[in-house]
């Protein structure tokens, strides 16, 4: 083969190499911007699930707190004193606290969806900066073999 072939052929496969290490760079780092897309979905749907699980909550709560009165009327207790009205506020702060503790659930889950998404996000421009990084290896190997095929080029006329 003819130095000039070789050298040809050397830089040729030179470029298609780095272009290629640029293209999987680039699929990397939108493959990694879609996971950290549907991690923030997910987010999203944790914190509207959140919401739905508070109202559910609400709504059996004001059904057991209808129970306990039409109970204690039934009973004799008078509402509003004495026992109704202990064990009225006792359910009442009880259900806060269950509410309190759904909202923080949720609020975690969501916290570590959103945590999760920007890992994705800097995993994707860690594998693009890792394949510019290649891109360079390459151009510098193939100069170097370049230099090597061809000795008058490094010199000065």
């Amino acid at each position: 083969m003819s130095p000039a072939v070789a050298t040809g052929v050397t830089l040729g496969m030179g470029v298609i190499q780095a272009k290629q290490q640029g293209a999987i760079g680039k699929y990397n780092q939108a493959n990694a911007n879609r996971n950290a897309a549907v991690l923030e979905q997910e987010a999203t749907q944790i914190g509207k699930q959140t919401e739905f699980d508070i109202a559910q909550f609400d709504k059996q709560f004001r059904k057991l707190k209808g129970e306990v009165i039409v109970k204690t009327a039934k009973s004799g207790v008078v509402q509003g004193s004495g026992t109704a009205a202990r064990i009225a506020m006792s359910n009442a702060i009880e259900a806060q606290l269950e509410k309190n503790v759904i909202n923080y659930n949720g609020s975690i889950a969501v916290a570590r969806k959103k945590e999760e998404a920007q890992f994705q996000k800097i995993s994707g421009q860690m594998a693009r900066q890792q394949a510019r990084l290649a891109q360079i290896g390459t151009i510098a190997k193939t100069t170097s073999s370049l230099l090597l095929m061809n000795p008058e080029w490094g010199k000065k006329s």
